[in-house]
């Protein structure tokens, strides 16, 4: 999907209030040295991740703007899911492997229920029926369901052909991991070729937004329209380089932010099984439902915002484009990263969690299928995952 400035610029305006919250991280790093209550350091350290994820995305864009549209999706989708891939990585090396793969599990049905569905019910309240691009959702679906079958051959090795005994636990042990690590070799060169198709050779197919298309399609474009839509364009394109951050200043947020989401995320993990403790939290909850929703926070607000300004595309092209990101980009970076820090990470999912996943996955195409949406229908999959989420509650 290619990205508009203004569209960029109006996002960026509107959502810099998180910024403030940045204060979060100087606050949870004293804190910590100072060995306060874990639980206090956990929840500034959760805040103290949402503004600088928000950071990384906001100089991202801003960056963005000096080279065009297509290197700004494509710094986009390099560094939209920065942050949980470091949190993952940190994670990893502390031995928390349930957590991450809960966190994994989590992104994915926070972006393709929660903030899809939130999107639906902000836009459809403008608006009784909504148009999108179901090209882009349809390959978003299509990929998704890719990563799931990726994700559902190692478990389901294990739990049938691969079982774990007593004589060969090792031996199947090594299996799994191998096919983990081959499959998310796979997993990420589809990723790679996903790229290539969207932003070389079919990239018409996600430039235009559908509504735009039909009525291209049926003659309905009226001239003084599209006048007064170039104008629109002209004037916002003026007004946002006053907002336009240089190239400097982008290149020294985006390095500090990603800094400082390294040692925030140091302290969150550091905090993590002492809060588990205290509030009686399960592992895998704390994972697929905080920890999920934290790492997608600042994504999350824009997708919402810009649905509420009628840009339904680019709000899908957020949620359910981070979903899909989250399992065949993110996924393959962290098991990569187990092996680089000798912690093996392979993709050994509990039944619950792929079936949640593949649910969300199903119920995504069943809404999506036909390009309109409702309210409604956003109502529908905020409810999804609901019930997903009060069966997390219950894991232990």
């Amino acid at each position: 999907m290619d990205f508009d400035n203004s569209d960029i610029h109006g996002k960026l305006s509107k959502s810099s209030v998180l910024y403030f919250l940045v204060l979060f991280a100087p606050m949870a790093l004293v804190l910590e040295f100072t060995h306060s209550e874990p639980l206090l350091i956990f929840i500034f350290a959760a805040i103290a991740l949402i503004p600088l994820a928000k950071l990384i995305g906001d100089s991202t864009e801003h960056l963005a703007i000096h080279y065009g549209p297509t290197v700004a999706s494509l710094l986009n989708v390099t560094f939209g899911n920065a942050a949980e891939i470091i949190i993952g990585i940190v994670a990893i090396s502390a031995g928390l492997l349930n957590l991450v793969k809960a966190s994994i599990i989590g992104s994915i049905i926070g972006n393709i229920l929660l903030i899809f569905g939130l999107s639906l019910i902000v836009g459809g309240l403008k608006q009784k029926e909504q148009f999108f691009n179901k090209e882009n959702t349809g390959y978003q679906s299509s990929m998704l369901f890719l990563a799931i079958i990726g994700l559902a051959v190692p478990s389901i090795l294990a739990i049938t052909v691969l079982k774990p005994t007593t004589e060969v636990n090792l031996a199947n042990q090594g299996n799994i991991q191998f096919i983990s690590d081959v499959l998310a070799f796979v997993l990420l060169g589809v990723y790679i070729a996903s790229i290539i198709f969207t932003f070389v050779t079919h990239k018409h197919l996600f430039a235009i937004p559908s509504v735009k298309r039909e009525e291209k399609e049926n003659g309905q474009r009226k001239s003084n329209e599209g006048h007064k839509v170039y104008q629109d364009i002209d004037n916002q394109q003026q007004h946002s380089n006053d907002l336009q951050w240089s190239k400097k200043k982008c290149i020294i947020l985006l390095g500090a932010s990603v800094i400082g989401v390294v040692l925030v995320s140091e302290v969150l993990v550091s905090s993590f099984e002492v809060t588990i403790k205290k509030f009686g939290f399960g592992e895998m909850f704390v994972g697929a439902i905080i920890v999920g929703i934290v790492g997608n926070a600042a994504e999350h607000s824009s997708a919402i915002m810009l649905a509420r300004k009628g840009k339904l595309d680019l709000s899908i092209g957020i949620a359910a484009g981070s979903g899909t990101q989250v399992a065949i980009f993110v996924v393959p970076i962290l098991v990569i990263a187990g092996i680089v820090v000798n912690r093996p990470f392979n993709l050994v999912f509990t039944i619950y969690e792929l079936a949640v996943v593949f649910l969300a996955a199903l119920i995504l195409n069943l809404i999506a299928h036909d390009g309109k949406s409702n309210w409604f229908e956003g109502i529908m999959l905020t409810a999804v995952y609901v019930i997903i989420a009060v069966g997390f509650f219950f894991v232990r």
